[in-house]
């Protein structure tokens, strides 16, 4: 039996019992995977384009094909005329900053140098994809709330 651990970022202070669990199940239902997280469609194009908000594109099992600041999916034909609306071909999710890690993944990734699109994104969890490793991503209707990434955030959020 392989232990599941779930590490919530000091980034999201507002994230539900539920994701947690969400995060969790998707290692316990998903035995290929040796990270999980969870994700929730944007429904703001200024979150879209916000290089604060990491964006991830699954592929149609729910697991990770990419994550990155930039907006993802680009909708190369809707992008080159406008950047006030965000695409309808498909949903474009922003990652919640919370990882469901098995322990021997960690082991594993514990050995893993760091790789050239982690360092450019500055996303641990792009070092995971680039030795081939699956990351299943639920998908969530309950937001967090918003992240704390700057002082504004900190502010936003004490006044909670």
């Amino acid at each position: 039996k392989d232990d599941v651990l779930v590490n919530l970022q000091g980034d999201e202070p507002l994230v539900p019992k539920s994701l947690i669990e969400q995060t969790a199940q998707g290692l316990l239902l998903n035995p290929e995977a040796g990270m999980s997280s969870i994700c929730t469609a944007i429904e703001d194009a200024e979150d879209a384009f916000d290089p604060n908000v990491v964006k991830v594109v699954l592929d149609g099992r729910g697991f990770a094909m990419y994550f990155s600041r930039a907006a993802i999916p680009w909708d190369r034909d809707l992008y080159k005329h406008s950047q006030d609306k965000i695409t309808d071909i498909m949903p474009v999710y922003r990652h919640i900053g919370m990882y469901g890690y098995r322990v021997s993944f960690l082991q594993k990734y514990t050995r893993m140098s760091p790789c050239p699109i982690e360092q450019a994104e500055c996303l641990e969890q792009l070092r995971a994809l680039w030795y081939g490793e699956k990351i299943h991503m639920g998908v969530t209707d309950t937001p967090p709330g918003h992240g704390v990434d700057t002082p504004d955030d900190i502010a936003r959020v004490e006044k909670l």
